[in-house]
């Protein structure tokens, strides 16, 4: 609209007014009134206008054209403040759209307000305050007055794996790179915070000293330590500066995030290395320990921890000592202390040793009660006559259990006075009650050696009298070798028949004429007592004395590597082919 205007000439005198003048005055005059009274809206401009409504995700905007435009809630920092009546700046991107509104933004007005002054912030390398808005691929979105990219790498020191507790929030951004053509911008809030440690770490170096106390969050934790961020500067809480009482893992004790007070024990300004201390905070329980438990003395506390090899018990704040497996009892056999032992159980046990250097203290539970040992050789005198049952069997003998705890053992040669027995098994089974002899004690290993054939008299101590060179005998095979035959005679003493004293024939094998079990008749031709072995021969059982004094004189005359073997020879080979666990043949 034109507002008519009346105009005066300031002069109409004779000679100064020029009417060509006057008319080009008027019509400047009225060119600047229309350019004033009347708005410029091209589209691209930048112009201004007024909230005439606030809607809850929009706001109606008059530009004092015909028709008004929408631009979304999102485009301003903060909506909630905006009122009908508020004045704002917004680029006309265009006059009408197919609805017939005018295309509005407030965002695109300020991006293009504000990138001249980004650009100079980017020259000038300073920082610019931005407000996170979304979670992109690869990082956020962040609102600078433009939209800007702030990758992931660079949001903190460490990149963090939870992007959502940023939306929203405003912080200070360095410009690490920009795009005039393309308008892009890319940000880094990590090299601010590096800055910021840096100079942080640089003046915990210089004014940090050794036994000083300082305040920390625990930033990660190993098996060996925990790393304490010192506000700019790491250090190191090692595991074994954590606590005066033992700690299998210091996440036993600290948690990611923890805020803890802690000394400062030593410093490498070059390397920017810090040692921290956390036990150290406390007056060491260790000192004077000896007083306050002396050795042999009793003890109260709780099972703290319970290992294969013993069950630690908390004696005092900061203070545990260990009770080995072996200290718990004197006769049970204890395989692992949580067969008798649980955790926060109380207990008793004497002091047995202290290392201060170590930490240590060594307990036992055991020493509360007498040793039945002390007194072992009262209640189990040598000879005197036990029973018990067989508990376990090895190669060399079988255990046998006396009472609780207390085991006797029969080696395998004290089973019998005659049978050559290589294994337990082939005399005694898992389980039998039997009946022994003490005939040894070994206090200080804590055994006690049994015997079973010392229940009856050797009967080779007068085996002169009960087997005489040529008497006749009986009994039944009960080995066969490839040399001959053992015949088990009475008193379950043994007979060899060498396979040249089976027939006057000669046999290839003695299998072809004896069978295991098969009862012979035989003569005694040679008895040696001191190898406690007796000769016997089948042939021989029908021969006159005559006879028998020849056949005795040819067995004393071989020798090995003849034709016959020697009789002790036999017998040698025959005890060896006799095997752990394995019966007669």
């Amino acid at each position: 609209m034109v507002q008519v205007v009346s105009l005066r000439p300031a002069s109409l005198g004779k000679k100064t007014t020029n009417l060509n003048q006057l008319i080009a005055n008027i019509m400047a005059e009225l060119k600047e009134l229309i350019a004033n009274s009347v708005k410029n809206y091209r589209e691209g401009s930048i112009i201004k206008g007024t909230i005439l409504e606030v809607r809850p995700r929009e706001f109606l905007v008059d530009i004092g054209y015909k028709s008004e435009g929408i631009i979304p809630a999102n485009e301003f920092e903060d909506p909630a403040e905006i009122e009908v009546g508020d004045e704002i700046e917004v680029l006309l991107e265009r006059l009408e759209n197919d609805e017939g509104m005018v295309v509005l933004s407030k965002e695109k007005a300020a991006a293009r307000q504000n990138w001249e002054k980004i650009y100079a912030v980017y020259k000038e390398g300073g920082l610019i305050k931005g407000k996170v808005k979304a979670i992109v691929k690869g990082g956020l979105t962040v609102n600078v007055g433009v939209e800007a990219f702030l990758p992931a790498s660079q949001i903190d020191v460490a990149p963090p794996k939870d992007l959502q507790p940023f939306v929203g929030n405003t912080y200070d951004f360095r410009i690490v790179k920009i795009n005039d053509d393309r308008k892009n911008v890319v940000l880094s809030r990590r090299e601010i915070i590096e800055q910021e440690r840096a100079e942080k770490r640089q003046a915990f170096l210089e004014s940090a000293t050794e036994g000083s106390r300082v305040v920390g969050t625990v930033k990660n934790i190993t098996d060996f330590g925990a790393f304490v961020d010192l506000d700019g500067i790491d250090g190191l809480l090692h595991v074994t500066d954590m606590s005066w009482a033992r700690l299998t893992h210091p996440g036993e004790l600290l948690k990611v995030g923890q805020e803890i007070e802690v000394q400062v024990l030593e410093i490498n300004k070059d390397r920017e290395r810090i040692s921290l201390g956390l036990k150290q905070m406390q007056p060491n329980p260790w000192e004077k320990i000896e007083d306050r438990f002396p050795v042999g003395g009793r003890v109260k506390g709780k099972v703290t921890n319970l290992m294969p090899y013993g069950a630690f018990v908390q004696i005092e704040e900061g203070v545990e000592g260990l009770i080995h497996v072996s200290e718990l009892s004197w006769t049970k056999r204890i395989a692992r202390p949580s067969d008798v032992l649980t955790l926060g159980q109380e207990v008793e046990a004497i002091v047995l040793g202290i290392n201060k250097d170590e930490l240590k203290i060594s307990l036992g539970v055991r020493q509360l009660e007498p040793n039945p040992w002390d007194e072992i050789e009262v209640r189990y005198m040598i000879g005197k006559q036990v029973r018990g049952k067989v508990r376990n069997m090895t190669a060399y003998g079988a255990f046998v259990e006396l009472e609780e705890g207390i085991d006797g053992m029969v080696h395998v040669s004290d089973l019998s006075w005659t049978r050559k027995i290589n294994h337990p098994s082939e005399a005694l089974k898992k389980g039998d009650e039997i009946e022994a002899v003490v005939i040894d004690i070994d206090k200080a290993n804590q055994r006690i050696s049994l015997g079973i054939k010392q229940l009856e008299t050797d009967p080779w101590k007068e085996i002169e009298t009960r087997f005489k060179i040529g008497d006749l005998v009986q009994g039944a095979v009960s080995k066969l070798t490839n040399f001959g035959a053992f015949v088990q005679l009475k008193d379950d003493i043994d007979g060899l028949v060498h396979i040249s004293q089976i027939s006057e024939d000669r046999i290839e094998k003695v299998k072809d004429v004896l069978k295991v079990g098969q009862e012979v008749e035989a003569r005694v031709i040679k008895v040696d007592k001191a190898e406690r072995r007796i000769g016997l021969s089948i042939k021989a059982a029908s021969y006159n004395e005559e006879d028998l004094r020849k056949e005795a004189e040819a067995m004393d005359s071989l020798r090995p590597g003849e034709d016959m073997v020697g009789l002790a020879q036999a017998f040698q080979f025959a005890e060896e082919e006799y095997r752990p666990g394995e019966g007669k043949k």
